[in-house]
């Protein structure tokens, strides 16, 4: 009973909360202020109509262009079928021959109060869906969609049927489907560790010859620790035990793998020794989940020990992962080692999961954050580095960010998160709609579209945003009463005592001491977090409302030079001034040079950065290319290829590396390669997917291959619309792969397996594009050092004459960096650039010789001051 009321309180809490004024940016580009103290019931009616037109559309597309098969491809107007679409590596795991988007769609349409449609899909899904069909499924997304998509349905029909309204003909079948299902599912525990395998076969399990699986020997820890929710209300429901005893085994092996020292987990575990494969720790992809769950088991369960599990994660992911606004990935043995510069978009489910534990600072933080980037993107991407930059452009259609919006409007009642919400509707009208439903945008700098509309996005983005626009009373259940699965799913928290615990159903408690805090054992409460202080969310979100740079007004203000240590120190200015905790960011395109308000201000230095060219090159990716160089191509046909991060660097082979292709087999090269004989002694053809590119080099590596070629798995992916990324390892080192290795997109590899199923004996040339034979070299990119020294007084006083500088401007709040450009003040001279050699700039007493027939961009005199 506690943790229902608990529950409830989260949902509740912090009601008569307002926000003055709220900024909106429109996807139109236009941007405008309005003051508001909230958002009118009138404005929010017409959003929730929005929301369920566009549910119809996306729905109403699926059952007319798609049905039955499992998904809908809405660019091309019809239904995805496995076996019938080129293979997308691991992304079709998903698929089951199921109609797996009708199934997780039941309880979005209750919950839209959508009850007729929701029984009618019931009927259809008991009539036409089978669960024994020959396929190999991911045991992760067929739990958490199709299992809990049963098990949510059945609790709504089960309900409407208690009701006496409709569904009376409901005899549960849909946990009947669901007890099949789980049935199905439990081969893949059958592991020594009782962590599960990551693939099973829905008719012949995994052990089976006909399995087509069973080799895999690695999982992710969100896969492993993601089962408890369904699997513990399949036995509390069905009365059989074995289901959950199967899900608290593979967490207590988790819980007790972490590591002692920083209380974190890591991301890949083998499922057999259970030694970590992939040690770096975070709350995004291949984690998530595991996290998530651990906290909603005990608000579901009512058992204290997950709790206490998540407490005690939960501090060390506050101490070493969290770096307000940021969530960033370390090394589970070494927490204070970053080991990459990049988030992943499933990280923005924590700031929800901040506010079920009540810790609502950092969850504002990490969400003004997310939406910052929104604003920049027009979506999430998949990956943003550190600095709000695109990492990885595609946007899936991912429901994260607004889940994590509903939960943080439900906490603080702050009209903010409404206008959050709208944006998120209007951004997914603007871009992603399209005739036949919603498409996936497959680099959000160009928003070309990607055939594929995930089930997910029916399941929850639209649950989350009708939620968000509606009141309780408008709603055909009481949202109070149910928890949210990882997929949005709906079970109810009576389950911990109206459905007691079957006999066996024990987790380890293994005892610790930790340090508690405010939220360890009680509900939040925003008036014990905020005392009298109504607007201490909108408090919060202003020390990043500029976060990335998006609508920056800048003030020139008044200066005073002042000399930095930085003659005495080999390091790169710039690099020197980061080691001092100093971020640099040209932020010259959204300032404003009023010089005339410069007077204004006291207090502010400024340093003058002299700018040097040498022969540096630019940290961008080099653009490489497959070249086919046998007859009849002999040249002519070039493709354009990404490099790799690790691996032999082709920059540095001055002839690149020739061989003859053989494709890999198995495909993906996720195990030992079958044809090894073949493949030795040329380039290996694999397909991306399934596992890391790290892993398939070292199994092409070892079967003897002389480089690799990955393919990309998505459709229509082109190196014209998307740009070119480089390859990355799996967090371990890599420097036992010596191989060179290059990326195709997908039309670029479709080129390039035509040729190779038409022609037999391909060879080809991998090399940087800039040295493919036949091509006229070009001289490298040079990069720019920056050198520091002290201005002379009245040097920069308005009207004087000098060179392009930067202004280093120091303040209390923040730091701007500013490149400025002046013309003499008296008459124009041609455009001139300095040339100083290092030795020359640090030695010479008289201004350095200018090149005019350089650079025609600047306008610039020689500078007089040594």
């Amino acid at each position: 009973m506690g943790n229902k009321r608990c529950w409830k309180l989260v949902h509740t809490f912090g009601t008569g909360m307002l926000l003055k004024t709220l900024l909106i940016t429109s996807v139109l580009g236009w941007a405008k202020c309005q003051e508001s103290q909230s958002m009118t019931p009138e404005e929010k009616i017409v959003i929730r109509d929005q929301i369920i037109e566009m549910f119809d559309h996306a729905y109403g597309s699926y059952m007319k262009y798609a049905y039955p098969a499992d998904e809908l491809m809405p660019l091309s107007c019809r239904g995805r079928v496995r076996g019938q679409e080129p293979n997308r590596g691991d992304i079709d795991d998903s698929l089951g021959k199921f109609s797996l988007t009708l199934i997780d769609t039941l309880d979005t349409l209750v919950v839209l109060n959508k009850l007729d449609e929701f029984e009618d899909a019931v009927r259809k899904a008991v009539t036409d869906v089978r669960l024994d069909n020959d396929v190999v499924v991911s045991v992760f997304e067929t739990n958490i969609r199709v299992l809990g998509g049963l098990l949510g349905a059945h609790v709504m029909a089960d309900l409407l049927r208690q009701r006496g309204e409709r569904m009376q003909w409901y005899r549960d079948e849909l946990l009947h489907m669901a007890k099949e299902l789980g049935h199905r599912l439990l081969p893949a525990f059958n592991t020594t560790s009782g962590l599960p395998y990551p693939k099973v076969n829905l008719r012949y399990g995994v052990l089976n010859p006909l399995s087509r699986t069973g080799t895999e020997s690695d999982t992710c820890t969100a896969c492993a620790g993601t089962m408890i929710l369904e699997f513990a209300a399949l036995s509390r429901l069905s009365g059989e035990a074995v289901f959950e005893e199967h899900a608290r085994k593979a967490l207590d092996v988790l819980w007790q793998r972490r590591q002692r020292g920083s209380d974190l987990v890591g991301t890949v575990i083998n499922i057999h020794n259970e030694e970590w494969v992939r040690r770096d720790s975070g709350v995004g992809a291949g984690i998530d989940s595991y996290y998530e769950y651990l906290m909603k088991a005990y608000i579901l369960l009512g058992d204290n020990v997950f709790l206490e599990r998540f407490n005690i994660h939960y501090s060390a992911i506050m101490k070493y992962i969290s770096q307000p606004p940021l969530l960033l990935n370390v090394h589970m043995h070494n927490p204070t080692v970053s080991v990459r510069s990049w988030m992943d978009s499933l990280l923005a489910f924590f700031p929800g999961l901040q506010v079920l534990r009540g810790d609502l600072k950092p969850a504002i933080e990490t969400h003004e954050m997310l939406y910052q980037v929104t604003k920049q993107h027009k979506f999430l991407p998949e990956a943003f580095t550190t600095e709000f930059r695109v990492h990885w452009g595609q946007h899936l259609l991912r429901p994260e960010f607004a889940e994590s919006t509903y939960y943080l409007y439900k906490a603080t009642a702050d009209p903010y998160y409404l206008r959050v919400g709208q944006s998120i509707v209007e951004k997914l009208n603007a871009y992603a709609r399209v005739p036949c439903g919603f498409a996936a945008v497959q680099d959000v700098r160009t928003g070309t579209h990607e055939d594929r509309m995930d089930s997910f996005f029916l399941a929850e983005m639209f649950k989350y945003l009708y939620l968000l626009f509606s009141e309780k009373s408008q709603l055909p259940i009481d949202i109070d009463d149910y928890i949210f699965t990882t997929e949005a799913h709906l079970l109810p928290v009576s389950l911990s005592t109206t459905q007691p615990p079957c006999q066996g159903n024990n987790t380890d408690s293994v005892p610790v001491s930790q340090e508690e805090d405010l939220f360890t054992h009680s509900c939040p409460s925003i008036e014990t977090l905020f005392p009298n202080n109504p607007s201490f969310a909108k408090t919060i979100r202003d020390s990043y409302k500029y976060l990335t740079g998006v609508g920056r007004a800048f003030h020139p203000l008044p200066v005073r030079e002042i000399e930095l240590p930085l003659h005495d120190n080999g390091m790169e200015p710039v690099e020197f001034l980061k080691s001092m905790g100093i971020s640099l960011t040209p932020l010259n395109e959204v300032m404003a040079g009023d010089t005339r308000s410069r007077k204004e201000h006291k207090g502010v230095y400024r340093v003058k950065l002299v700018a040097e060219v040498s022969h540096t090159p630019e940290e961008e990716v080099v653009p490489h290319v497959v070249q086919l160089i046998s007859p009849p191509f002999l040249g002519r046909t070039v493709l354009t290829a990404g490099p790799a991060k690790f691996g032999m660097d082709l920059t540095k082979q001055e002839h690149g590396v020739k061989g003859n292709v053989v494709k890999a087999s198995p495909y993906t090269a996720c195990g030992p390669v079958d044809n090894a004989v073949e493949l030795k002694g040329h380039i290996a053809l694999a397909l991306r997917g399934d596992c890391m590119f790290a892993v398939k080099a070292r199994w092409l590596q070892e079967a003897g291959a002389i480089g690799v070629i990955f393919i990309d798995h998505r459709e229509g992916s082109n190196s014209k619309e998307t740009p070119l990324f480089q390859m990355v390892g799996d967090g371990d080192s890599t420097e036992d792969i010596t191989l060179p290795l290059v990326f195709l997109f997908s039309q670029e590899g479709a080129m390039l397996t035509a040729a190779l199923e038409e022609h037999h004996n391909v060879d080809v040339l991998l090399l940087p594009k800039e040295r493919q034979l036949g091509h006229d070299k070009t001289e490298k990119p040079v990069g720019i050092n920056i050198k520091l020294r002290l201005a002379e007084e009245g040097e920069l006083e308005e009207g004087s004459s000098r060179r392009p500088t930067l202004e280093f401007v120091l303040e209390k709040q923040e730091m701007l960096l500013k490149e400025e450009e002046e013309e003499e003040l008296r008459g124009q001279r041609q455009p001139q650039r300095q040339f100083c050699s290092e030795a020359a700039e640090n030695d010479r007493t008289e201004p350095c010789s200018a090149d005019s027939s350089q650079n025609a961009n600047s306008n610039s005199g020689p500078d007089a001051t040594p």
